[in-house]
């Protein structure tokens, strides 16, 4: 896999002829437990570089949608409309009701000399058509038809239909990182612990039923279960043992259906960013009693009323970093989780693949 695609332009990966080399974060691992100054949540989109537009016409686009993502049937057609009547040129479309189909649609256009591909559903289907266009010049078009689309909310794009088409037809486009965990790729986050109790719970039905309900929906009854455990972290330099509740590790800046990995998270500065919570209950001795699952949750509670805004980096009960690779290792042996689907269990190896992938963005404002 090449992680570092070549750019627009077709200059070597790494060099931007129009706005100069990037300014990344100093500092390969940072430890945030405390700061002295707290960070606003930045604007959207959640980029270093702002997108630009593309010298030449890339031609034809294919159009995927996922007929059984909450929003898919209602929008296919809406979607194929809009796009024409904005100019774009549509060679194939394709209403998918089976995720597996999607991997043969995406394999032949890309076979074909394709370029633009454009994939109406929510997270999981985008990281179902990324692991097939690392390393290929192909933008990417996203419609947000999902439960959490936190993609593109990342990038700034709105979920409405008509304007996700509108952000297409302008062309301005951004390469983004894509995340690795044991070489899968993943576009928002990857977890241990609760998150991935929850993505158990998030069934199809679910969704279809409960809409933007269905996180809390599934977060409320995946609670009882909470069970910590013990994680061994190698962050790029840096070594750490924690009793965790939950560990999330971020290549963009939103997960859960818009709550934040970190507030100065971006989708192209070459780094994940991490944060565990902390279990109460083991550092007290009362892990396994009700007294000890009660703190635990009370803590969670407390951790999530400030994830939206991004201030759960400051909470006591919260370790933060910023690495380029991490391993992960934890006992009892957990699942993980990368935008909504099971990928695996731990040991795990997550890493960035800098500016793998082209994406329509939001013109610059």
């Amino acid at each position: 896999m090449d992680a570092g695609a070549a750019s627009d332009t077709g200059n070597a990966p790494g060099h931007d002829v129009s706005h100069g080399a990037v300014r990344w974060p100093d500092g390969a691992c940072v430890h945030r437990l405390a700061c002295d100054t707290k960070e606003e949540a930045p604007l959207e989109p959640a980029l270093i570089k702002p997108p630009r537009r593309p010298v030449l016409d890339d031609g034809p686009a294919v159009l995927v949608v996922n007929t059984r993502s909450r929003s898919g049937r209602e929008a296919f057609e809406a979607a194929r409309e809009t796009l024409v009547a904005r100019g774009v040129s549509i060679t194939e479309c394709h209403a998918l009701s089976r995720a597996e189909r999607l991997d043969a649609v995406v394999q032949r256009m890309v076979a074909q000399g394709t370029r633009r591909l454009i994939v109406g559903g929510g997270d999981g289907t985008l990281s179902r058509a990324v692991a097939r266009l690392l390393g290929r010049d192909v933008t990417l078009g996203v419609l947000p038809l999902g439960t959490g689309n936190d993609f593109a909310r990342s990038l700034g794009i709105p979920a409405d239909i008509e304007a996700a088409c509108d952000v297409i037809a302008q062309g301005y486009t951004a390469r983004v990182d894509v995340g690795l965990a044991n070489g899968r790729p993943f576009l928002n986050a990857a977890s241990l612990g609760l998150a991935t109790g929850i993505a158990r719970r998030l069934t199809k039905r679910l969704k279809q039923r409960a809409g933007k309900l269905a996180y809390p929906v599934a977060a409320a009854a995946e609670v009882k279960d909470l069970r910590p455990f013990h994680i061994r972290l190698k962050a790029d330099d840096q070594e750490l043992a924690l009793d965790v509740l939950q560990l999330v590790v971020g290549n963009g800046l939103y997960h859960g259906a818009g709550n934040m990995v970190a507030p100065d998270a971006r989708l192209d500065d070459r780094r994940l960013d991490v944060y565990a919570i902390a279990a109460p209950s083991a550092a007290s001795g009362n892990e396994g009693t009700g007294l000890g699952q009660l703190r635990d949750i009370a803590t969670l509670m407390r951790v999530a009323l400030s994830l939206r805004s991004g201030e759960h980096v400051d909470h006591p009960s919260v370790t933060a970093l910023r690495a380029a690779r991490l391993y992960v290792e934890a006992e009892p042996i957990q699942e993980v989780n990368a935008d909504g689907e099971l990928v695996g269990k731990t040991p795990m190896r997550f890493e960035v693949a800098p500016a793998a992938l082209r994406v329509y963005a939001p013109a610059p404002s």
